[in-house]
C-alpha cells in the first residue's frame, strides 16, 4: 500500500503539470487559428521550417504549411498580431471555434448552409473547381460530363457539400462519405470505390502522389451545378466577431492571381518538387521505397506519436487501476453493518453514483466522451483543459470504470472464510482489504490489468478528436500531407503491433516472476506451518 500511495503521489504530480496548461494562448496581441495539418495542399506537415513554416503549438517539432498557412500569415500581420496554428481534426474544428479554444478555422473550409447557423464566414480567400478523381485504367477515366458514370461507386468526404453533388450523376452508386481525402484515395486505388468528388487543387496533389489516379475535370456545361457560396473558401470565425469584417478588408488586397501564384506554390512544395527536395525516382517506384521515404521524412513525428502515446497509456492505466480499485472497495462495503442513519444514507447516495459511473462510461464510446468533456467543459463551464490533461482525465476515469468490475471480480474470487477470518481478528473493513484482500486480488487480476494497458495503447486512437498528438492523430497527418495511404499507415500498423508486443512479453515475465516469487514464500509459510 505505501508504493500505491508513492505511485499515486507521483501520478498527480505528472497531473498537475498539466493542468496550467491551457489549449491555446489567450491575449490580444495572438490570432489563434485551427486547421488539421493533414489537408495538403491547403495545410500540411512538415518537420522544419526550412519551407517558412509555422510551429505547431499543440505539437512541438511539427511546423504547418501550405495555402492556408500562406493566407493566416497575411491575415495575422494584417490585424498585428502574433499567429499560432492549432492542429486539429475536421470534426473538431466548429467545436473549438465556439468553445474559444481558438479564434478562427483557415482549414478550406465552404460556408455551407449547416456550418453557417454555427458560425459566421468571411470573404471567400479561394474559389475552388470541383470535378472527380478516378483511377487511369478505370472505365471512368475519360468521362468527359458528371453524367458518364453509370454504375460507378463514388464518394465524397464526410460533412462537406461534395457528397450532396453526387446526386446529379446519373445512374452513380452513391457510396457512404468517408473521414477524410488519404482514406478515399485508399479505396479508390483498392477498388472499393470507382472515385470520389473533390477539388482540383486536392486533386493535383493526389495526382502527384499516386501516378495511377487521374482527374476528371468538366466543362461547365457538363459539370456540376453548384451554388458559388460552396465552391468559395472563407475564414469561420464566433458568430458576431469583429475579426470578422478586419479580416475582410486583408483578403480584399490579394488578388485572384496572386491567389494562384500561393496555391501553385504550396502544390509544388507538398509535392517535394522545390530544388533539392526530389526524391529519387527508382526509390519512389517501389512500395517500400515509399515506406522508406516516409519514415526517413516524418519519423520525428511517428517517434513524437509514440511518446505520447505510451505517456497516455501508462499513467492513465495506473490511474485508472486506482480509480477503479477504490471504487470496488467501496461498494465491495457491507452496508448493513453501517449502523448510523446518516452514513447508510451517504453510503447508498454514494454508491448509487459510483454505479451510475460505471454503467454511463462502460456504455458510452470514449470518443463521445471526448468531446463532452474536452469541448463541453470550456464552452459551458469555461474550464480549458489542455489536450494532454484531458486525454489523461478522460482514459483514467474510462478504464477506472472497467476495471472497478474487473477489481470486484478479483475479490469476489477470493474465499469467504479470509473474510470471516479477518473479522473474527477484529479488523475492520479497509483493514481486510488493505492487508488480505486486495494484495490476492491483484495477483489474480494482473492479467487483465495487463490486458487493459494493451488496449489503452490503441484505444488513445480515438483522442485525435481532441486534437491530441497521439501516433494515429500523427499518422493522419503524415498520410495527408503525402497522399500515401497504405505505406503511412503500414508504418503506424507495424509501431502499434511492436508496441503491444513487446509490452505484452514484458507483462507475461512480471506475472511469471511474480508467480514464481510468490511460489516460493507459500512455501516456506507453509513448511513453517507444519513445523509448528
Amino acid at each position: 500500500m505505501k508504493n500505491i500511495r508513492k505511485i499515486l503521489l507521483s501520478l498527480l504530480l505528472v497531473l498537475f503539470s498539466f493542468t496550467n496548461v491551457s489549449f491555446a494562448s489567450e491575449g490580444e496581441d495572438v490570432l489563434r487559428v485551427g486547421m488539421e495539418v493533414n489537408y495538403a495542399p491547403f495545410n500540411f506537415s512538415e518537420v522544419s521550417e526550412e519551407n517558412e513554416g509555422v510551429p505547431v503549438s499543440n505539437s512541438p517539432g511539427e511546423y504547418a504549411n501550405g495555402y492556408d498557412v500562406a493566407i493566416a500569415k497575411r491575415i495575422a500581420k494584417g490585424l498585428g498580431k502574433k499567429l499560432e496554428i492549432y492542429k486539429i481534426d475536421w470534426d473538431g474544428l466548429i467545436p473549438a471555434l465556439t468553445s474559444g479554444k481558438i479564434d478562427a478555422i483557415v482549414a478550406g473550409m465552404s460556408p455551407t448552409e449547416e456550418r453557417l447557423k454555427q458560425i459566421d464566414f468571411t470573404d471567400s480567400y479561394y474559389n475552388a473547381t470541383i470535378g472527380v478523381v478516378t483511377k487511369k485504367d478505370s472505365a471512368y477515366a475519360n468521362a468527359k460530363s458528371i453524367h458518364d458514370f453509370k454504375d460507378a461507386k463514388i464518394t465524397a468526404q464526410m460533412g462537406t457539400f461534395h457528397l450532396d453533388l453526387i446526386d446529379q450523376m446519373d445512374g452513380v452508386k452513391k457510396q457512404q462519405a468517408l473521414d477524410s481525402f488519404p482514406t478515399m484515395i485508399a479505396a479508390t486505388k483498392a477498388g472499393n470505390i470507382d472515385g470520389y468528388i473533390s477539388d482540383k487543387s486536392g486533386a493535383m496533389n493526389a495526382i502527384a502522389a499516386n501516378a495511377d489516379l487521374v482527374y476528371n475535370e468538366f466543362e461547365p456545361e457538363d459539370g456540376f451545378e453548384i451554388d458559388p457560396l460552396l465552391t468559395s473558401v472563407a475564414v469561420g470565425v464566433k458568430k458576431g466577431s469583429d475579426l470578422e469584417d478586419n479580416i475582410n478588408k486583408i483578403l480584399a488586397n490579394i488578388s485572384d492571381s496572386e491567389q494562384d501564384e500561393i496555391m501553385e506554390d504550396m502544390i509544388n512544395i507538398s509535392t517535394l518538387e522545390e530544388e533539392g527536395e526530389e526524391e529519387e525516382v527508382e526509390e519512389n517506384q517501389t512500395f517500400f521505397g515509399e515506406m522508406k521515404s516516409i519514415w526517413s521524412r516524418y519519423s520525428s513525428l511517428f517517434l513524437k506519436g509514440i511518446v505520447n502515446t505510451l505517456f497516455i497509456a501508462i499513467v492513465s492505466t495506473l490511474l485508472g487501476f486506482l480509480i477503479g480499485l477504490l471504487v470496488a472497495i467501496i461498494r465491495k462495503t457491507e452496508v448493513n453493518k453501517i449502523k448510523n442513519p446518516i452514513g447508510y444514507a451517504i453510503y447508498k447516495i454514494v454508491n448509487f453514483l459510483l454505479g451510475v459511473y460505471v454503467e454511463v462510461f462502460r456504455g458510452t464510446p470514449m470518443m463521445v466522451q471526448s468531446v463532452i468533456i474536452f469541448y463541453g467543459l470550456k464552452q459551458y463551464f469555461d474550464i480549458d483543459l489542455s489536450t494532454m490533461f484531458a486525454a489523461i482525465l478522460i482514459v483514467s476515469i474510462n478504464t477506472g470504470a472497467y476495471l472497478s468490475e474487473v477489481v470486484r471480480g478479483g475479490i469476489n474470487s477470493i474465499n469467504k472464510g479470509q473474510f470471516e477470518a479477518c473479522k473474527a481478528l477484529g479488523m475492520t473493513h479497509w483493514q481486510t482489504m488493505k492487508n488480505v484482500v486486495i494484495p490476492q486480488a491483484v495477483r489474480t487480476i494482473l492479467p487483465s490489468l495487463g490486458n487493459e494497458f494493451v488496449i489503452n495503447i490503441k484505444d488513445t486512437s480515438v483522442l485525435n478528436v481532441i486534437s491530441v498528438t497521439e501516433l494515429f492523430f500523427m499518422s493522419k497527418s503524415v498520410a495527408g500531407s503525402t497522399y500515401q495511404y497504405f505505406p503511412t499507415y503500414l508504418i503506424t500498423a507495424i509501431i502499434y503491433f511492436v508496441l503491444t508486443f513487446a509490452i505484452t512479453r514484458l507483462l507475461l515475465l512480471v506475472e511469471k516472476r511474480m508467480s514464481g516469487r510468490d511460489y516460493i514464500l507459500e512455501s516456506s509459510t507453509g513448511a513453517k506451518n507444519v513445523n509448528n
